[in-house]
């Protein structure tokens, strides 16, 4: 058993991470609040935004409209956007998300290439030897479209060269401060899918009516549709960002339980072992003085 000293070390060991835990859940939460505060800002816009992306996608003739609506009569080439984190202790949360693009991606029928947001994300494609043709890391604390915009730019870049025939986009869905869960939804070309959140993204199941675009319809298209397609991944890493910080909150609020409970049984076990040394050290004492008591009747019976 460890001596009082060693578990008074371990005791003072464990209440400094306990204060390093605590002090992570307290930023963690004011980081959270904010970025469910962007979140929400930008929702509404993004919800419209993919309103419009849809009914554009519904239209007669979508495959003409615009280059970004046309489906490829074979797909040779998958890019994925996979949104992580920067940075760890925030639980299973990076983990969770590369697991779920293996289960989705890992045995897809064609060739596979990634655009990593976030370290976290980047550092585990590559430990699986995963083709990673660009990178996107150490983004601002609250980003904005600009800050984000090249990535959006970059996946439709991809797309339009040919050197993909179809985007993903893979992040991790906000839905309240204890649950988070990754999703995949088809970046480009558009495809509109049921099954969607409908408090973010709503669609309609009637039949769109044909519109004539005013002043023309190419330059309306050619203006919205990139730029409305690079406003789904700002949102997307807006909805990855408050995930992130809720995850790492709910993380280190537990660490910071488990610590207390630990700090509670190492005190327990503490107060047995000093009590054993008292234990041992009262009974030296009254071994001793038993001794030295017969010894003193022992020199007194001689001298009688």
């Amino acid at each position: 058993m460890a001596s009082a000293r060693e578990m008074r070390l371990r005791i003072r060991s464990v209440k400094n991470i306990s204060q390093v835990t605590r002090a992570l859940q307290a930023v963690s939460a004011s980081k959270v609040r904010k970025a469910i505060a962007a979140l929400m800002g930008t929702r509404p816009y993004a919800t419209k935004a993919w309103q419009v992306l849809t009914h554009v996608a519904a239209q007669p003739g979508r495959s003409n409209l615009h280059p970004l609506l046309t489906e490829r009569e074979t797909v040779k080439n998958t890019l994925v956007v996979v949104i992580s984190g920067d940075r760890g202790l925030a639980g299973a949360y990076n983990t969770n998300l590369i697991r779920f693009v293996f289960r989705q991606f890992n045995n897809y029928p064609t060739p596979v290439k990634y655009i990593a947001v976030g370290r976290k994300g980047r550092d585990l494609l590559l430990r699986r030897r995963q083709s990673v043709i660009a990178e996107f890391s150490n983004l601002p604390a609250a980003p904005g479209f600009v800050d984000v915009s090249a990535i959006g730019r970059l996946a439709v870049d991809e797309f339009l060269s040919g050197s993909a025939d179809e985007v993903y986009l893979v992040y991790t869905d906000f839905f309240n401060m204890v649950k988070q869960e990754p999703v995949v939804k088809k970046l480009l070309p558009l495809q509109v899918l049921g099954g969607e959140r409908v408090e973010t993204y709503e669609t309609t199941k009637q039949t769109s009516a044909a519109y004539i675009y005013e002043p023309a319809e190419r330059e309306i298209l050619d203006e919205i549709i990139p730029r409305f397609t690079a406003l789904q991944v700002y949102q997307s890493i807006l909805e990855s960002l408050a995930s992130e910080h809720a995850a790492r909150m709910v993380a280190m609020r537990n660490a910071t339980d488990n610590a207390n409970e630990l700090v509670g049984d190492l005190q327990l076990q503490y107060n047995k072992v000093r009590q054993q040394t008292i234990t041992s050290d009262m009974l030296d004492i009254a071994g001793g003085a038993e001794a030295l008591a017969q010894a003193t009747q022992s020199v007194g019976g001689e001298n009688g």
